[in-house]
């Protein structure tokens, strides 16, 4: 009968340990998934908020666009300083028309002569006079 009573409680107790191993687990694997979903949710808030995250490759991209237009706006108006540079040192035309505008030199017999500007096109105009 011994037998019988040991055989009996062994059971029990093995099947007590064994849910009690199930449900820890059961409960680890529950903690580790949610571990696992906050590192996915920390990783993905990195990709697009991190320092080289998508938000900072978006704003820099702009930038780069922008910086190239600028570049373009700034070649071609190089381009056109030069041909200006061309004109001046080959065409004795060009160099006269320059010195008339920006010197006021005049031929000998000329006379240069000023016209008042209308009085309501600048305010600056009219306080000089």
């Amino acid at each position: 009968m011994t037998r019988l009573n040991t055989t009996g409680a062994v059971p029990k107790r093995s099947g007590a340990i064994l849910r009690l191993y199930e449900r820890g687990r059961l409960g680890w694997r529950k903690v580790a998934t949610g571990a696992a979903a906050v590192l996915a949710v920390a990783m993905g808030y990195h990709v697009i908020f991190g320092q080289n995250g998508l938000t900072v490759y978006q704003q820099k991209r702009n930038d780069a666009q922008s910086l190239d237009g600028q570049l373009h706006s700034l070649q071609r108006e190089n381009d056109l300083l030069k041909g200006h540079v061309e004109r001046l040192q080959n065409d004795p035309n060009a160099i006269e028309h320059q010195a008339r505008e920006e010197l006021h030199y005049t031929r000998p017999g000329e006379v240069i002569v000023y016209m008042p500007a209308p009085a309501g096109s600048s305010s600056a105009g009219a306080a000089k006079q």
